[in-house]
């Protein structure tokens, strides 16, 4: 044996082996985040189509294995690409929401979701593994899997027995400025959405009307605002634009082009891990994840034994911890005195929101006012006891409140410390880091739709969804490396970094000079003379069949497109048809409240 090797924590699985095959759509960015941890991969086959397998190996825990499939829950021939699984699950209904017809978005979402999906399954497992609790060897996830769980918040609350808060139908952002700027605005409170709109002369009621709309578009991924504030912004100029915003409150960022992303300097990694200040663990280099005794090997799933506390709002930290929570750990939610006002956010069911419970479900709550001294102390005590500290509040928060990274480290030296933010700090002059502002600064909005439709971004909240996937990521990595070191870390992942896996192939095509958005019409389901079917991308050449195909049901479009050798399946466009779906075959469950519950995005076995 070699002498003994320093192993950084900041790389948590040095010395690991990952041997990758299978189609770059699902190999593509777990490789790329592989790679930033340090492991060594080697790409033996790229496949077209089936599943892709991820065999990693490294001394202690031996050999764990990933398959990564496009369908797992759905039949394969209803989720055989990328299309077909956004068209199936419902993710094309709810992305053309604001355009009134199912559309699909022309970035690979279901497919990088997947992938990180993946990267957190092989750290879990080697993770459960090294701390002798974990007997899986054999993990497997699935784009299929992964789109329900992005759109869990949407088909929860469709099938709930309540109505929405507004009602939903075709509309929304971006605006255009009077020179053609297209624009994203974001405001959190009524009254600098009002301010705003005043300061460009706009109607009274149409401000008044608009801002409902407005607030819940992240719940509805639609806006159907007046027509009156659309006409505002196009007779006013972008200079005028952003002087009412700066005076308003509010905040407006312009469009950005893939080939202006292009020009700024990305990071391989969409997350940092800074380990403490103190002596790095030494590990033999036939011993990088050791086992220990630490939790019983009788428990099942890899986080078992493990203590998280969430001090999280909206999606990002929220869907990150929930995601901790269904590989076994003990998540404890901080809220504020009198619970999170989020939760009787409609619609509900049995008086609790059906949107919260589709991130908050399973959690242990503590009510803590974190503004008060007596709270912060409660917390850090909760922090001494616990193995990770989660949350998502605005840059320099929680140094006030004491309880920055530094100072919890001082109360457990083996914390792993998590951030997840908008920006990480790391573009000057940037906007409010929400999904929206994050999707028009980082050039998603125009990755997201094909050459003929203008860049818009999703009103699904695409980036928050992804950013919870990638801080999940974050979290296994920062545990993985604090095993591996015995002391803890700082991490941090952001909305920027889940944009930025999201857009890596559209930009590397715009930097190369290539076109970098999809041709016209692409992933653009067929209508039919009752719905909608989604050819698969191999299978374009069925839009010249379009008009034969309006003359017939789905049922009887699908069945022709096959009989041709062409893989296609019918546009759900209904999340209330979930449950029923025959393609679902009853993966769709309730829990105790009656709120609809997706099926968990891995297996174990």
């Amino acid at each position: 044996m070699g002498p003994p090797t320093v192993i950084g924590a900041s790389r948590p699985l040095e010395e690991v082996t990952v041997e990758v095959s299978g189609p770059a759509a699902l190999t593509a960015p777990a490789l790329a985040h592989l790679r930033s941890l340090g492991a060594s991969t080697a790409e033996t086959s790229v496949t077209r189509t089936g599943p892709a397998r991820f065999a990693a190996a490294g001394h202690g825990p031996g050999q764990v294995t990933a398959h990564t499939a496009w369908a797992d829950v759905l039949p394969e021939a209803d989720a055989a690409d990328e299309a077909t699984v956004q068209a199936a699950s419902g993710l094309m209904h709810v992305h053309g929401r604001r355009d009134g017809e199912p559309l699909g978005l022309a970035v690979d979402y279901a497919a990088t979701c997947a992938s990180v999906l993946t990267v957190q399954g092989l750290l879990a497992t080697l993770l459960g593994r090294a701390r002798g609790g974990g007997r899986a060897t054999e993990i497997t996830t699935a784009a299929d899997r992964a789109a329900l769980l992005t759109i869990s918040q949407y088909i929860a609350a469709a099938n709930a027995p309540e109505a929405e808060a507004v009602p939903a139908a075709p509309g929304g952002p971006p605006f255009t400025a009077a020179c053609g700027t297209r624009f994203e605005l974001e405001a959190l409170e009524p009254a600098p959405w009002a301010r705003f709109w005043r300061e460009l002369g706009a109607p009274e009621d149409a401000i008044r009307s608009g801002w409902p709309a407005f607030q819940f578009r992240y719940a509805t991924a639609c806006a159907p605002l007046p027509q009156a504030l659309h006409h505002t912004a196009n007779a006013t100029s972008w200079f005028r634009i952003r002087e009412a915003a700066s005076a308003s409150g509010a905040e407006v960022c312009a469009l950005f082009a893939l080939a202006e992303r292009a020009a700024e300097a990305i990071p391989t990694a969409p997350w940092t891990l800074t380990p403490f200040a103190g002596e790095a663990g030494i590990l033999s280099t036939s011993d990088a994840l050791p086992a220990s005794d630490a939790i019983p090997a009788t428990y099942a799933l890899p986080l078992s034994g493990l203590t998280v506390l969430e001090a999280g709002r909206r999606i990002q930290a929220p869907l990150a911890a929930h995601l901790l929570g269904l590989l076994g750990a003990d998540v404890v939610r901080i809220e504020p005195p009198g619970g999170d006002p989020l939760r009787g956010m409609p619609p509900c069911t049995s008086g609790v929101s059906a949107r919260w419970l589709a991130l908050n479900r399973g959690k242990r709550a503590v009510e803590i006012d974190i503004k008060s001294s007596a709270g912060q102390a409660e917390l850090r005590e909760l922090a001494a006891d616990a193995d990770v500290f989660l949350h998502n509040w605005a840059p320099g928060k929680a140094e006030q409140w004491g309880l920055g990274a530094d100072r919890l480290a001082s109360l457990n030296p083996r914390l792993v410390y998590v951030y997840t933010s908008g920006w990480a700090g790391r573009l000057p002059d940037a906007p409010m880091g929400t999904d929206f502002m994050v999707q028009a600064r980082t050039g998603v909005g125009e990755a997201a739709r094909p050459a003929d439709e203008p860049p818009a971004p999703s009103l699904m909240t695409l980036i928050d969804v992804l950013g919870g996937l990638v801080g999940a990521e974050a979290v296994l990595a920062g545990l993985v490396a604090q095993e591996r070191s015995g002391r803890g870390i700082r991490v941090e992942s952001s909305l920027l970094g889940a944009a930025e896996t999201l857009t890596a192939r559209a930009v590397r095509r715009a930097a190369e000079g290539q076109e970098p958005r999809r041709p016209a019409g692409f992933r653009r389901p067929l209508p039919t003379a009752d719905g909608w079917v989604a050819p698969a991308d191999s299978a374009h050449a069925a839009r010249a069949e379009s008009a034969r195909l309006r003359e017939m049901t789905s049922t009887q479009a699908v069945a022709a497109l096959r009989a041709q050798g062409r893989s296609a399946t019918a546009v759900t466009t209904d999340l209330t048809t979930l449950p029923e779906d025959p393609r679902l075959r009853g993966n769709l469950t309730r829990d105790a409240h009656g709120s609809l519950v997706v099926p968990s995005p891995w297996r174990f076995a």
